[in-house]
């Protein structure tokens, strides 16, 4: 089936649940996809318009002045720094080509798994049924089987669950004696309540054996530009993965980016705090459906398990999109427990939140006032 090649709802809904971006083409509202709705300003666009030239005709910057630009924006030296094409480039370097034996808590984002050779991941199931990570376990399991990197992603996709500060550092203590890199995956970061008093980033040269990995497409809100970074102190680990890169990973808009976004550092917080805002909203409405199960979040996505009475997750999934146009995410692909019974729902505006808890509802085939506690 080609693109738009569809006539019904029902068809459409098949083309779009296998695809991997180009939503906005399709017109309907998506809950699926994560990112910050509220920035870059249009000052951005902007500007790249004014460029558009330049950033078309002429080749990029290579890695080393890439690095230097996203030092500046987190306070950081170049050489501890590799930057990607998207975190996915970077992912697919350490698990596809450096790691050994690669460990990773499930459920979890699946392309550490996804780009890893056959027989060189181990998963390691979260804790049934609050999915928090026991570091201890973790590390235990980690030294057993001999990997030699271990990745945690937080907040967790899709769980939207944070692992505290102070459960990263004992890991990668309890790892570093192994000859195992630890991966912190913080794309999630910055929907969190005051990230900087959680992320590892600014400590990094006290944990050799760390990495902190960052999709800036998540919280910049910039899917389309297709960037990521990764952060260590380890030099021998960072020249691996930046040999992984090629000459011009990064296009000229990206670059460009990078160039502006130190001017608009408090429009950055101001509009993570709006995300929150209506993240927090969408999660006290979704606890009022009755028997469904709500995990607090702390990214900008809610992790939901659906009552027992209604449908499966793939089922609500299809029929709200094809009754309502808006697009959430099952987990059924994800490797837990029941995953059929799972919902991973995208934060949008405190209206679209609205009206997409409405819409749930009514698949549920529920009256509004049975639906509620």
């Amino acid at each position: 089936m080609t693109q738009n090649n569809y006539t019904t709802q029902s068809e459409k809904y098949e083309f779009i649940s296998g695809q991997h971006g180009g939503y906005y083409r399709h017109n309907f509202i998506d809950h699926a996809y994560l990112y910050n709705l509220y920035f870059p300003p249009e000052a951005v666009f902007t500007n790249f318009k004014d460029q558009i030239h330049d950033l078309v005709l002429n080749y990029p910057v290579a890695q080393d002045a890439l690095a230097g630009l996203v030092g500046k924006i987190i306070d950081q030296p170049a050489d501890r720094i590799v930057v990607g094409n998207g975190a996915a480039e970077l992912i697919k370097i350490v698990s596809g080509h450096i790691s050994g034996k690669l460990i990773v808590p499930v459920p979890s984002f699946n392309e550490y798994a996804n780009a890893a050779p056959s027989g060189q991941v181990v998963e390691f199931p979260l804790e049934f049924p609050s999915f928090q990570l026991d570091v201890d376990k973790f590390a235990a399991e980690a030294i057993r089987v001999k990997a030699d990197v271990a990745v945690v992603v937080t907040p967790n996709n899709p769980t939207s669950i944070l692992i505290p500060k102070s459960d990263l550092i004992r890991l990668a203590k309890l790892l570093e004696t192994h000859d195992c890199m630890l991966i912190i995956d913080e794309s999630f970061i910055d929907f969190v309540e005051n990230p900087d008093q959680i992320s590892l980033a600014q400590e990094i040269a006290n944990y050799p054996n760390t990495a902190v990995f960052k999709s800036m497409s998540k919280a910049y809100g910039i899917c389309g530009l297709r960037i990521g970074y990764m952060l260590t102190a380890n030099s021998q680990f960072a020249e691996a993965v930046r040999n992984g890169v090629h000459i011009w990973n990064i296009n000229g808009f990206a670059e460009e980016f990078l160039r502006l976004l130190p001017d608009y550092k408090q429009e950055f917080i101001e509009s993570c705090k709006q995300v929150r805002i209506d993240r927090d909203s969408l999660y006290e409405k979704l606890c009022g459906i009755r028997g469904m199960t709500v995990f607090k979040p702390d990214a900008n996505f809610i992790f939901c398990r659906l009552p027992e009475y209604v449908k499966s997750g793939p089922e609500i999934t299809k029929q709200l999109f094809i009754k309502h146009n808006m697009y959430i995410k099952d987990c059924v692909g994800k490797t837990q427990p029941d995953s059929d019974r799972y919902l991973r729902i995208a934060s949008r505006t405190e209206a679209e939140n609205g009206k997409l808890v409405a819409a749930l509802i009514d698949i549920m085939d529920l009256k509004t006032g049975d639906a509620l506690k």
